[in-house]
C-alpha cells in the first residue's frame, strides 16, 4: 500500500502557493503592509481555505519574524531592503505554511539566493529514516557557502491536524540526537539566511497570540469576552489583535488581550529581530514525506526550478 498525503493537507498547499505567488507581485516601495497582509488572507478564503493557518506575517530587514500589521497600521514598504512574507490556510485543519523573500531594489539577491537554494537542497534530502540533524547540516552548509549564517534559533517544524507546531523541528544547522522524519509525517522546512550572528531577539510588540485551553484564571467580563470569542473562533490556531476589532461590541480589544496575555489565557508572539540586526531572507515550503522522498504541497507555478 502506498501511503500519500491526505488530499485536504495538498489542497491546503496548493491554496497557499497561488496566493504567495499573487500578493507577492504587489509589494513594492511606497505599498502599505496592512493591504498585503489583508489581500493575502482574504485570497486563501476566497480560494477555498476552511480558515487561516495563522496570519499573515510581513517582516521586513533585521525582523526575522512574527511581524503582522497591527489595527490601523499605517507602516509602508521601503525603497530598499528585503521583505519575508510567511502565510498559510488550512482545510479541515490541514495545514500550509509557506514563504518567500522580496528584493525591494536587487540589492540583496545573495541573500535570496542562499535561503531559496538551502530550501531546495534540504527538500531534495527528505527521506523516511533521515535524521533531522542531517537536513539542518544541509541546510546550514549551503547558507555558509554563500558568506552568510543560518538563523539557528530558528526552525522549521512539523505539521499535524489542527496544530501548526506538533512536536518534531527541523533545524537550519547540523544537530545529533535529533530523531528522524518518518514516512507520512508533514513538515514546513525554513530556512533562513543573516549577515547577522544568527541568533534572534524579542521585539517590544506582539501581534501575534495564540490561545491557552486549559487556562481557567479568573478574569474581567470583558477580557472573559474575548477569550471566549477567540477560543471560538480560532481554536488552537494563531491568530492576530486586529482580527478582534470590531468583532466584539464596546470593548477595548488591545486592553482585554494585555489582561488575558498577563494570566496566561493567551501566549503572544513577540516579533523576532536578528541578534545583532542583520538583514534576514527566508523561503518555506510544507512537505509530506513520501516513500520516494518529499511531497511539496506549496509548490508555485512560477518558480525556477
Amino acid at each position: 500500500m502506498v501511503i500519500k498525503p491526505h488530499p485536504d493537507f495538498m489542497k491546503a498547499g496548493r491554496i497557499a502557493g497561488r496566493v504567495l505567488s499573487t500578493v507577492t507581485k504587489e509589494i513594492r516601495p511606497g505599498v502599505k503592509v496592512l493591504k498585503i497582509c489583508t489581500m493575502a488572507e482574504e485570497s486563501l478564503m476566497r480560494l477555498g481555505a476552511s480558515g487561516l493557518a495563522f496570519p499573515c506575517n510581513i517582516s521586513i530587514d533585521n525582523e526575522a519574524a512574527h511581524y503582522t500589521s497591527p489595527h490601523g497600521d499605517t507602516r509602508v514598504f521601503p525603497d530598499k531592503g528585503l521583505v519575508k512574507i510567511d502565510l498559510g490556510a488550512h482545510v479541515n485543519g490541514y495545514i500550509s505554511d509557506t514563504a518567500l523573500t522580496v528584493d525591494l531594489d536587487g540589492s540583496y539577491e545573495k541573500y535570496l539566493a542562499a535561503a531559496r537554494n538551502a530550501l531546495e537542497d534540504a527538500i531534495a534530502a527528505v527521506r523516511p529514516g533521515v535524521k533531522l540533524g542531517d537536513v539542518g547540516r544541509t541546510i546550514e552548509r549551503r547558507i555558509k557557502s554563500y558568506g552568510l549564517r543560518p538563523v539557528h534559533q530558528l526552525t522549521g517544524h512539523q505539521l499535524k491536524q489542527w496544530s501548526l507546531h506538533a512536536g518534531k523541528n527541523v533545524p537550519n544547522v547540523g544537530a545529533r540526537g535529533l530523531p528522524s522524519m518518518n514516512l507520512g509525517e508533514t513538515f514546513a522546512i525554513e530556512p533562513f539566511a543573516t549577515n547577522g550572528n544568527g541568533t534572534v531577539r524579542n521585539g517590544a510588540h506582539s501581534y501575534i497570540f495564540s490561545n491557552v485551553m486549559k487556562n481557567k484564571k479568573k478574569i474581567d467580563r470583558d477580557a472573559l469576552r474575548v477569550r471566549n470569542h477567540a477560543r471560538h473562533v480560532f481554536g488552537t490556531l494563531p491568530w492576530a489583535s486586529r482580527w478582534l476589532h470590531g468583532k466584539i461590541k464596546g470593548i477595548n480589544v488591545d486592553a482585554a488581550i494585555h489582561n488575558l496575555q498577563r494570566v496566561g489565557a493567551i501566549r503572544g508572539y513577540p516579533v523576532l529581530l536578528e541578534g545583532k540586526d542583520g538583514i534576514v531572507s527566508q523561503f518555506e515550503h510544507s512537505i509530506f514525506v513520501g516513500e520516494d522522498g518529499a511531497i511539496v504541497s506549496t509548490r508555485r507555478d512560477d518558480e525556477l526550478l
